[in-house]
């Protein structure tokens, strides 16, 4: 069994990502009841949602789970009482410093890993004491790191920075994908893209046929003065993408964006004025299936690649 597996308690090295508008409960569980880890993504939901999805989970499966936490959560204090109220196991962190919150979550019996996009900002996370760390490139969907650094070329660059259990994320939508991640240093994958357009993602049906559609340089990084986000290039992208070729300052992108930008995209299905965020491996998804089918063949496809390279001899 590796790390990855044995720290969670899972069957299959496999972390679902805790998106916003997309993992409530029914897809944490579907990916846990699967045999992978499902997380909860508490950045778009209101502290009482929260502990409602985290007792819909407790109700749905008796697999371990989690809940991914953005550190720049406006009620930090009062999502973390309730992270340690309700007994959750498992908490991803992102989107800040580890630091202040790792201790009290630890304290609390709770494993933490977080999400990084550098090998430094991976070697101050084992200092401040997490259980593992998400290395993401810059191809993921959503929110991004400034270093714009590929999986490829960040995943053995961290995997020299620390010793702690290491996840690779951005791009994954493939086993063969899985398999070069761990190639290079990883000992498991967390994947967003295929499971912010499954059947059990809360995501509208509209973003879902939209992603669907996508081809290559379907989606592009922007909003770099405020936090750099990859995007479909829908209307509203390209007001964006026009307003920084101008040179505009974050308050002007900020009211192009307007309010609950993400929320209009993802969850309300407002395709051109909303914000749809989704990983360049969009455009190889065609098909909305359920988690279960998705871990499925996740798996196939790695022990296929394996099978290819001892073919040739690898």
């Amino acid at each position: 069994m590796n790390r990855i597996c044995e720290l969670f308690g899972i069957r299959y090295p496999i972390v679902q990502g805790g998106m916003v508008w997309c993992s409530g409960w029914r897809l944490a569980s579907a990916v846990s009841n699967a045999g992978g880890l499902g997380l909860l993504g508490a950045g778009s939901m209101h502290p009482e949602t929260l502990a409602e999805h985290i007792r819909k989970m407790k109700d749905a499966t008796d697999r371990p789970w989690g809940v991914n936490v953005p550190l720049m959560y406006p009620e930090i204090e009062r999502l973390m009482g309730i992270l340690v109220e309700e007994k959750v196991s498992i908490v991803f962190t992102s989107a800040g410093s580890p630091k202040r919150f790792t201790p009290v979550l630890h304290d609390a019996g709770i494993k933490v890993a977080h999400v990084v996009s550098s090998s430094k900002f991976a070697r101050k996370c084992e200092e401040a004491g997490v259980d593992a760390i998400v290395a993401e490139g810059f191809e993921a969907g959503g929110h991004n790191g400034r270093e714009e650094t590929t999986t490829l070329t960040l995943i053995p660059q961290v995997r020299r920075a620390t010793s702690l259990p290491l996840l690779a994320a951005g791009g994954i939508g493939s086993g063969e994908a899985m398999l070069a991640a761990m190639v290079l240093g990883a000992e498991g994958v967390q994947v967003g893209t295929l499971f912010a357009l499954s059947a059990e993602s809360s995501a509208s049906d509209a973003f879902k046929r939209e992603c669907l559609s996508l081809e290559e340089g379907g989606t592009m990084l922007c909003l770099k003065k405020i936090a750099p986000t990859r995007l479909v290039k829908n209307a509203l992208y390209h007001k964006i993408a026009e307003a920084e070729a101008n040179g505009a300052p974050e308050e002007e992108l900020r009211a192009i964006l307007g309010k609950a930008a993400s929320k209009r995209g993802i969850f309300e299905g407002d395709i051109e004025g909303g914000e749809l965020e989704i990983g360049q491996i969009a455009s190889s998804v065609s098909d909305i299936l359920p988690a279960s089918d998705i871990i499925r063949h996740l798996m196939t496809g790695f022990r296929k690649a394996q099978g290819r390279l001892q073919d040739i001899g690898v």
